[in-house]
Formats: C-alpha cells, sequence, structure tokens
C-alpha cells in the first residue's frame, strides 16, 4: 500500500508541475472518482507552487482549479448514484471496490451520513477522507425518495470543495517545502474532523428545528 500511495503521489506531482492548472483540474476531478488519490497531496504541493513559482501559480488560481476539478468529480457520482441507484451500486463495489480501495462498508458509512445530517454532509463531508467522495453518490439515488435537486448539490458542493481546496493550498503555501507533512496532519486530523462536524451539525439543528420547535410547544 505505501509503495501504491508513494507511486501516486511522484504521478500527482509530475501532473501538477507539468501542466499547471489543468493538471490540478484533472487530478482533483479524478481524486473524487479514484480515493487513493489524496487532495491532501495536490492542493499543499499546488501552495506551495503557489509560493515559489509566482510566475506560474497564484493561490487564487489553484483554489479555483482544484474547486473545478472536485466538483466535475463530484456530478460524476452523483450522476452514477442517480442512473445507477443503490442496487447496481453496490453490486459495483463488491465487485470493484478493491481496485478503488473503498468497501461496502464505506458506502453504508456515507449513505448513513447523508440519511442523518441531510443536504449539510455535501458540504460539511467534504473535509472527511473517502466520505468526500462517496458521499455524492446517495445524493443521487432515487431508491429512497427523491435525489438532492442538482443546484442545491452543486451550491454545497462549489462551498465545501472551494474551502477545502483553499485550506488546503494555503497550509502548502505555510509549510513551503515541507508541505508534505500535511498528508501526515490530515491522518490525525480525521477524527477531530469528525466530532467538530458533528457538533456543528448538532447546533444547527438545534438552532434551525429543536430551538424553534421548543419555543412553539411553550407558547402553546
Amino acid at each position: 500500500m505505501a509503495i501504491l500511495i508513494t507511486v501516486i503521489k511522484e504521478w500527482v506531482e509530475s501532473l501538477v508541475v507539468g501542466m499547471g492548472y489543468p493538471g490540478i483540474i484533472f487530478v482533483m476531478a479524478l481524486e473524487n472518482v479514484f480515493p487513493p488519490i489524496p487532495s491532501e497531496a495536490i492542493m499543499p504541493l499546488a501552495g506551495y507552487l503557489a509560493a515559489t513559482q509566482p510566475a506560474k501559480f497564484h493561490l487564487l488560481w489553484v483554489t479555483v482549479a482544484g474547486t473545478i476539478g472536485s466538483v466535475v468529480g463530484a456530478i460524476a457520482l452523483y450522476a452514477f448514484g442517480y442512473w445507477a441507484d443503490e442496487p447496481i451500486v453496490r453490486r459495483f463495489i463488491r465487485r470493484f471496490g478493491k481496485f478503488l480501495l473503498i468497501s461496502e462498508r464505506d458506502l453504508d458509512k456515507a449513505i448513513e451520513w447523508f440519511t442523518r445530517y441531510g443536504d449539510w454532509v455535501i458540504f460539511f463531508g467534504r473535509l472527511v477522507p473517502i466520505i468526500r467522495s462517496l458521499v455524492s453518490i446517495p445524493a443521487g439515488f432515487r431508491s429512497e425518495g427523491k435525489p438532492m435537486p442538482m443546484g442545491r448539490f452543486l451550491a454545497f458542493t462549489v462551498v465545501g470543495t472551494a474551502a477545502w481546496s483553499f485550506l488546503l493550498a494555503y497550509a502548502g503555501m505555510i509549510l513551503g517545502e515541507h508541505w508534505e507533512l500535511i498528508i501526515g496532519i490530515i491522518d490525525r486530523y480525521e477524527q477531530v474532523v469528525i466530532v467538530v462536524l458533528i457538533v456543528l451539525i448538532g447546533i444547527f439543528l438545534w438552532k434551525r428545528a429543536i430551538s424553534p420547535l421548543l419555543r412553539r410547544r411553550a407558547i402553546d
């Protein structure tokens, strides 16, 4: 596994350095549909290049390129969920998931998050490895009610991926030649992200649903 990740990282570096913004778009789109390619190895590198090669890269356009690529990949997965629907998606993952380093359990987790937290997980889920890719699939499912409206899906996806792309790229600028450290930092940070997301979603639900309901009951 370590050898595979190293090969992927070197390939990503060569594409980003060689192709510039189109390379970032391509690799970030691929990262969404092929989770072994980590965005933590793409955007920090792009941020580092923005700091060391300002004539070729700029933080703003690096962020835009990362966002465009992520949105393209997310739309592809949404469409896969819409046209294939859950039974076919499950069969696909059972058969080919091992090549993508994802499992049916990962899909179950994405579905659980989407069912429990609703549309907002399309935004917050962009911060969590694996989930940020797979959560786009249940958003398109038709078997359990209606799919998430495309306009709303795009709005949450654009804002979430833009925030994630900027944070990673900016971290790469700050870390400089040590930008690769962000990969290890994210690995340790993942569990904290999940806790923070649950807290934020809980606060949102309290303010938007639970608290108003309690006030109405008190008035009645």
